[in-house]
């Protein structure tokens, strides 16, 4: 199988953004040799891959080490949203909320209007739904109208907020239950088309200005001058040299650095198959009985799959490397989802499920208590040893965590470098609107790889075999699987079928496909030979 470009061909990647097995194992042998970067960032989850970024944006030199993978942890169990911070209006944090806000509006028309993008929910106005609560939800789809204006978001980027018919309502989500159903609420919020798909993307961004990404290297030890590494493919042990380092471990933050406590918050989430709810052209917004500013998400994936969620349950004891999601959160979001459809969910109609645990910053000495209030305001922290620790925060506002952690390690580090650009700095695959709608490429190609779009459907045009489906009836191709050992950085077929693409959501589907990107692991290998 041959990779190489003929003129006739689309562009490859821009020079420098390829991640793979080769560059990793060039760049960990750099980044053990003695010498020094200025900053090393542990953990490639969004806020770490951002910090690599924002450093190697500002012209220093950087090295950014995770365990495992891009996206590993929290940042591919996401909800999938880029939340405008109406939720922190109503708990009285303006300030998460006006910089969520904010945040949304820089990813949605500067630096990745290929990834994310406006998404429509319905509040159905059920039974269950009385009038008061009605007119609450309706007044802070309004104040969250306020913040986009506030933020500076265009209103053809996020259209405004309307009431609807119940035959209107209907339309939007057939599988609503009709009697009773007095209208319904739309409102908008932003949406990436894949949260791990983000991470990758901030990462090879990274990677372009220099940064060395090295997955599968877990820090050890952090001290003020580096980190003792271990790589976890070969087992050797090495030392990796820093003048600033950012612990962006999440959830495991606690674990490298004394005096960080964390309070994990559990977030589940349902897959289930999309024919469960007919056309679903909307999201859904499910009020939770007894609840007046909890909703359960009905979020459709536009590959046979919808998303259901979510919890937010405390958890006590070890962090796993990936939640197990118990019976109890399954039942409770389905009794939701039983209080507003025609046709009942069971328990057999839920094909895949995930948790992610959210890395809230605890502040309180209470312990026993539920973490549904916890701010969401992230926190930068800086040890006795002078290691900086970016914890709490969301994956909305990734940019802005990782710009004040490296503002704190130039800070504490005396660092030559000047204020952060990232706001203006496009992700790999970026583009305005109307340069999007002229590539030559699938839709749904286009809303996963941008300008790159053309690249990934370039290699099945050349190559039929790769044309075919890494699974029978989903819509990733087999150059898809390609593409992601090429330039994004997989590894093996849990980075394949896990993070680059989500075929591993539904365990089912996860073991029909494993035999193809076994095959294409091999194929890639033989062609780098």
């Amino acid at each position: 199988m041959s990779t190489s470009s003929t003129p006739s061909m689309p562009a490859a990647p821009p020079t420098g953004t390829s991640l793979n097995a080769a560059r990793r194992r060039r760049e960990l042998a750099l980044s053990t040799d003695g010498s020094e970067v200025d900053v090393l960032v542990v953990g490639l989850g969004a806020t770490g891959a951002g910090a690599a970024l924002d450093a190697a944006a500002r012209g220093l030199t950087v090295a950014a080490v995770d365990a495992h993978d891009l996206a590993f942890g929290t940042s591919r169990w996401s909800s999938k949203l880029i939340h405008g911070g109406l939720r922190y209006l109503a708990s009285a944090q303006f300030d998460v909320a006006h910089e969520s806000a904010r945040e949304r509006g820089v990813l949605m028309e500067r630096t990745a209007p290929h990834l994310v993008r406006a998404q429509p929910f319905v509040l159905p106005l059920t039974p269950l739904v009385s009038r008061p609560q009605a007119a609450l939800a309706w007044a802070g789809f309004r104040a969250g109208d306020t913040l986009r204006l506030a933020a500076r978001t265009a209103r053809t980027t996020l259209p405004a907020p309307r009431r609807l018919s119940a035959a209107k309502t209907r339309r939007l989500a057939p599988s609503l239950r009709g009697a009773g159903l007095r209208g319904g609420l739309l409102s908008w919020d932003g949406r990436v088309t894949d949260d791990a798909r983000l991470v990758t993307a901030v990462a090879r961004t990274a990677a372009g200005h220099g940064a060395r990404i090295l997955t599968r290297v877990r820090a050890l030890e952090l001290t003020r001058s580096g980190a003792r590494v271990r790589d976890e493919l070969t087992g050797e042990e090495g030392e990796i040299r820093a003048r600033a380092v950012i612990n962006a471990t999440g959830v495991w933050a606690g674990g490298l650095v004394d005096g960080v406590h964390i309070r994990p918050s559990r977030g589940t989430h349902l897959v289930l198959r999309a024919d469960r709810f007919g056309s679903l052209p909307a999201g859904l917004h499910i009020p939770i009985p007894g609840e007046t500013n909890r909703f359960v998400l009905v979020l459709p994936q536009g590959d046979g799959r919808v998303y259901v969620g979510l919890t937010d349950e405390p958890v006590d004891g070890d962090i796993p490397d990936v939640p197990e999601v118990p019976e109890t959160d399954i039942g409770f979001l389905l009794d939701v989802l039983g209080s507003a459809l025609d046709v009942p969910v069971h328990r057999d109609d839920v094909v895949g499920a995930f948790a992610g645990l959210r890395p809230l910053l605890d502040t309180t000495t209470t312990t026993g208590s539920g973490t549904a209030d916890i701010s969401r305001k992230h926190a930068v922290l800086t040890s006795a040893e002078g290691v900086i620790t970016v914890v709490g925060g969301k994956l909305t506002t990734y940019r802005r965590m990782a710009e004040d952690a490296v503002d704190a390690a130039v800070a504490a580090h005396r660092l030559s470098a000047g204020p952060s650009p990232t706001a203006t700095v496009s992700l790999v695959g970026a583009a305005p609107p109307r340069v999007l709608a002229a590539l030559r490429a699938p839709q749904r190609l286009i809303s996963r790889y941008g300008t790159e779009a053309e690249a990934v459907h370039a290699l099945a045009t050349r190559e039929p075999d790769l044309a075919g489906s890494a699974l029978p009836g989903h819509p990733t191709t087999r150059a898809e699987l390609l593409w992601a050992v090429l330039h994004e950085g997989a590894l093996d077929t849990a980075d394949l079928l896990d993070r680059r693409t989500r075929i591993g959501l539904v365990p089912a589907d996860r073991a029909v496909a494993l035999t193809t990107a076994h095959a294409l692991l091999g194929e890639a290998a033989d062609d780098a030979r």
